[in-house]
């Protein structure tokens, strides 16, 4: 009989080999997540277009969704604010395909609101902890005032920003994202 301990350690043993075994599809997606952020830097325009669309659809399929799980379980209770919050999902996405110009708009004012926001919470915290984290806590500053500054160019530069700022964006996370799966999978590569 084995112990709980044992049990886990064969486990990670497992996953930790399927993961080694399987690095080509992480460099794959670590390419093409790299692929699609360079494309939607290089054409933010329509990088933030499809990502409205996309978010209209995800919301318009998850309120159509809600609305069948609401009214399937409707004995639950509850029952009226999911309906209420299944009908909201539905309008958005509606709203977001119908007009997707003004959708990338209110987007791209909730990602301002959002990285200020941010910049000013990351400050707060790097400033609380400068005595714990001695050296380490100017990097914290340093990542709220750029939060900070993103914001100002997101806002001072809006409508215009509406047109390529999430699209940057999004790109820079894929580019990053990518980078980080690619140094992945080279190093389970040599791991094997």
């Amino acid at each position: 009989m084995t112990t709980p301990s044992q049990d886990f350690e064969r486990l990670q043993s497992k996953v930790s080999t399927a993961v080694r075994e399987h690095w080509k599809a992480f460099l794959f997606e670590g390419i093409l997540l790299a692929l699609l952020g360079f494309a939607a830097i290089i054409v933010p325009p329509l990088a933030s277009l499809a990502i409205t669309i996309f978010l209209g659809w995800l919301f318009l399929v998850g309120g159509v969704a809600g609305l069948i799980a609401t009214f399937w379980a409707r004995g639950m209770p509850g029952f009226w604010w999911s309906l209420l919050s299944a009908t909201l999902a539905i309008l958005v996405g509606i709203l977001l395909l119908a007009q997707p110009a003004q959708g990338m708009l209110t987007l791209t004012i909730l990602v301002g609101a959002y990285f200020l926001a941010e910049g000013a919470v990351t400050i707060m915290y790097a400033l609380e902890h400068r005595r714990e984290l001695s050296q380490r806590w100017g990097w914290l500053l340093t990542a709220g005032v750029m939060d900070i500054i993103i914001a100002g160019v997101i806002v001072v530069g809006l409508p215009g920003s509406a047109s390529w700022a999430i699209g940057l964006l999004v790109g820079l996370n894929m580019i990053f994202g990518g980078a980080t799966l690619i140094g992945m999978a080279l190093a389970l590569r040599k791991a094997r």
